[in-house]
């Protein structure tokens, strides 16, 4: 188990003055368990306690111990008629109904109503519905009923189940037949229904000191910048000195800066991929998102002419869409403003290509031209000679006259009759490294800039999907594009997966970065839509009799990336693309941020043990769920060091104030147990910005990691591109538009942890003559040793509103004072725009150093 709590004294005070013990107490009292319909059934599982079951008293305000984790956010993740039963052993098992029309229930457990273990979502009856759940006990088999309704009858069920994994067939039931356990009771001024137990006062103590507990941590962490002049009013300049302890140097992970990409704000298609039109394929589709289809981002203007899709004998079955123009009066055309216009610069060249082939007429050609917003021609080609019912693709390079940000693409055909084309494609030749069907240069370096020494891809939720069918495969992503198979993406738009995997191996060899690839763990998100399943969520997994197919697509996936192109054939095709050498492959990640169900925990074990007994040089990265505590992170880490996984994905998003208050997260972790990659993270504060408070909160926490460097393997902040007005999540490390990048502030903060990283860290200590744990807490220093660069870098994170003048006593080291890089990254909380500053000074002959307030400041120093 790897939970950690601040031991605070304020804390420790308020925990033993909250919970109310007082010597006349009762031995036992009444709990009251129940849910609300407030927030649309939202708000979780709530107590309340009595002495007399008269005179109830809510604990902690309904205070939400438990909420609903199925499906969906937004429209589900409800909770509808909990029913809560004790065990012989003291074991709480909770089951509700999840919603009006799912067939399936709810099911939990806890030891003392606080911590619950990961929820389960039995389908037990398929095709109707599971309303107002009961549980009962009897000789240690439990009997869980409900009523399935419709518009006029209402039928009762029951399923019996020994353990709560393996549930008899339903069958029919009478109403008389089930035990109403619910009452009603008066708390305040509302009539709530739920049931009552009996307990020890020490359940009551337990559950008002847990939310006395987590009230203050709330409050802790709300803590925010805007509060400083407050805070620290009377605060005048600290002095602090940093000490060295060279002697206990010890080795830390090369590899701790890297960068996680997902496909969300449109990072891929019309940002990081290169390809300029829209809709190339003609494989929109409302499934994408509702107001779509085939010809969306197409427009066809002309007399007495058409455009249609059709299907008919495409060009490949993965692609079965295309489109096809009848023209009786020269002068039609097709049009294509690309991703919100195409942006074309003064003599560059642009690859243009297009399958075509003529249905009715012959000698057909096509004009191509590029038109910028005041109807000039910035470049035009001539498509001839097309073949009569045959695909055949063409190609041509355009030269732009002019430039232009908001240019269209404009296809007229030039004979009469009826032509059919796909796979429209236009390409600037100036990609990054000048890969064909390459990266967007200025994104592709800003990220190379980083100096990442890993990337994860394809994404966390992306690659899971939203459902088993949506499940990102690797292997639909891989040849000729007009044989990838585009889908959905779950974050609301389409995914051509021009941007595949090749792309994504080739640019991690490009910027010399490990590639991690995601794969699914046999389940899907979460947090999914039903997509035409029975229930939401998990679905139940990828059926066991698929498995072995699925682990087989990994094992391909590994002789794909490392394999010999003379004896598979997927690394055959690996060669055939262009890339006859290995890529090295050393890690794949299983999950993101999963429920950790039996339905995970068991596809997730098969895939580790086949992947440990025919790939052990394959380091599998587990996942511990979506946040630092909680059901999913305590059974995540369990489950890892019970079946030997080497590595663990953690996932936490956290104001500010928590990184102050948690800079001792991972000194407590068992050095003996899983590396941690903390995959995705970053610092919200309300509204979401990215500015000089998040950035160092997060270079707070960045030392912290270097600390733990031989624990903390890895780490990537998430998410890494934001296309502006196409943007589903905030903050985001770069935003961008079709001409411009524009870096965060955070964006800086892993660059100079990226460029000034070390493979030693060496002990220090941080003496400040200030003894108040909120001053203290906010200034933090590392000190790493990079043996390849032969420099010792010093880190200084200061997050008080006041210089900190500090005294380096570092003679130890046997650094070369006298030519000091310094760089310095300060502004005001709210800055956005603040930008490092580089100088070169001097320490030789003074040890004396400023931490300017709200600063990240960094010394390279060369070994003598």
């Amino acid at each position: 188990m790897r939970k950690k709590f601040i031991f605070l004294l304020p804390l420790f005070v308020l925990i033993l003055t909250t919970g109310k013990t007082y010597s006349k107490e009762p031995d036992s009292a009444y709990v009251f368990v129940y849910a609300t319909d407030k927030n649309q059934n939202h708000n979780g599982l709530h107590y309340a306690w009595s002495i007399d079951k008269k005179n109830w008293h809510s604990i902690g305000n309904e205070f939400s111990f438990l909420k609903s984790d199925y499906s969906r956010w937004g429209t589900e993740k409800r909770m509808l008629s909990p029913v809560i039963h004790q065990d012989g052993n003291g074991l709480w098992h909770v089951v509700w109904s999840l919603n009006e029309r799912d067939g399936a229930f709810a099911y939990t457990y806890s030891n003392d109503m606080i911590k619950w273990h990961p929820q389960a979502y039995p389908l037990v009856a398929e095709g109707e519905n599971c309303l107002l759940t009961e549980l009962s006990h009897n000789n240690g088999v439990y009997t869980i009923s409900w009523a399935s309704t419709n518009n006029t009858d209402t039928t009762y069920y029951a399923v019996t189940t020994t353990d709560f994994k393996d549930y008899s067939k339903a069958e029919q039931i009478s109403k008389s037949d089930r035990i109403d356990q619910r009452e009603e009771v008066l708390i305040g001024n509302n009539i709530e229904t739920g049931t009552i137990h009996s307990v020890s006062w020490d359940v009551i103590d337990g559950l008002e000191k847990n939310v006395a507990w987590t009230n203050y941590r709330n409050h802790l962490f709300s803590e925010t910048a805007k509060d400083d002049n407050v805070r620290f009013a009377n605060l005048k300049s600290v002095d602090a000195s940093l000490s060295v302890d060279p002697a206990n140097t010890k080795k830390i992970s090369d590899n701790l800066m890297g960068i996680f990409f997902e496909d969300i704000n449109y990072a891929a298609d019309g940002g990081i991929y290169a390809e300029l039109i829209q809709n190339r394929g003609f494989e929109y589709s409302p499934k994408d998102r509702s107001e779509w289809n085939s010809k969306s981002f197409w427009k066809f203007s002309g007399s007495n002419s058409s455009f249609e899709i059709e299907t008919k004998d495409p060009i490949h079955k993965n692609n079965p869409h295309y489109a096809v123009l009848s023209i009786n009066e020269i002068g039609a055309k097709l049009e294509n403003g690309g991703f919100d216009g195409i942006v074309l610069k003064a003599n560059d060249k642009y690859d243009f290509s297009i399958f075509a082939q003529g249905l009715e007429g012959k000698n057909h050609s096509l004009k191509v031209r590029l038109i910028d917003g005041n109807g000039n021609i910035c470049g035009e080609t001539i498509i001839s000679r097309l073949s009569s019912n045959k695909w055949e693709k063409h190609n041509s390079v355009i030269t732009a006259k002019k430039s232009a940000t908001n240019a269209k693409l404009e296809i007229i055909p030039q004979t009469k009759g009826k032509v059919a084309l796909d796979m429209i494609s236009l390409f600037p030749q100036k990609t990054f490294k000048n890969r064909k069907n390459g990266l967007r240069k200025d994104l592709a370096q800003v990220l190379a800039d980083l100096n990442p020494k890993f990337a994860r891809f394809p994404g966390g939720c992306l690659a899971h999907g939203d459902g088993i069918d949506n499940i990102y495969n690797w292997k639909n992503t891989v040849g000729p594009l007009e044989e990838r198979v585009p889908q959905s993406n779950l974050w609301g738009y389409h995914q051509s997966v021009g941007l595949g995997y090749l792309e994504y191996f080739l640019f991690c060899e490009d910027i010399e970065a490990h590639p991690i690839p995601i794969i699914a763990a046999g389940v899907p998100c979460q947090n999914s839509s039903h997509n035409g399943c029975a229930i939401g969520g998990q679905q139940g997994g990828i059926p066991i009799s698929e498995m072995d197919d699925y682990i087989q697509d990994i094992f391909d996936l590994i002789e794909w990336a490392n394999g010999d192109p003379k004896t598979n054939k997927w690394a055959k095709m690996r060669a055939d693309a262009g890339h006859p050498k290995p890529f090295n492959l050393k890690y794949i990640g299983i999950g993101n941020e999963d429920l950790i169900s039996e339905v995970f925990t068991e596809r997730f074990q098969m895939i580790f043990e086949a992947l440990k007994e025919n790939y052990p040089e394959i380091t599998v990265i587990g996942t511990a769920g979506p946040f630092s505590e909680g059901s999913d992170y305590e059974r995540g880490w369990e489950f890892a060091t019970e079946i030997g996984v080497k590595m663990v994905d953690e996932h936490y998003y956290q104001p500010p104030a928590w990184y102050i208050y948690n800079h001792d997260f991972y000194d407590r972790y068992d050095r003996n147990k899983a590396k941690v990659y903390l995959g995705e993270y970053a610092a919200h504060l309300h509204g979401r910005p990215n500015n000089i408070e998040t950035a160092l909160a997060e270079a707070l926490h960045l030392i912290s990691c270097e600390r733990n460097g031989d624990i903390v393997e890895l780490t990537s902040y998430a998410p890494l591109f934001a296309k502006e007005k196409f943007t589903q999540w905030n903050p985001n490390l770069i935003y961008f538009n079709n001409v411009e990048v524009k870096p965060t502030v955070g964006y800086y903060v892993q660059q100079l942890f990226g460029q000034n990283d070390g493979n030693e860290y060496i002990p220090n200590f941080l003496d400040m003559d200030n003894n108040n744990d909120k001053v203290r807490k906010r200034v933090s220093a590392s000190i790493v040793r990079n043996n390849k660069t032969n420099e010792v870098i010093i880190k200084l994170v200061n997050l008080l509103p006041v210089e900190v003048n500090t005294e380096l006593n570092i003679d130890e080291l046997n650094l070369n004072t006298s030519d000091v890089t310094k760089t310095v990254l300060t502004g005001k909380p709210d800055d956005r725009t603040a930008r490092p500053i580089e100088s070169k000074v001097s320490l030789e002959n003074d040890d004396k150093i400023t931490l300017q307030a709200y600063s990240l400041t960094l010394f390279n120093f060369k070994l003598q």
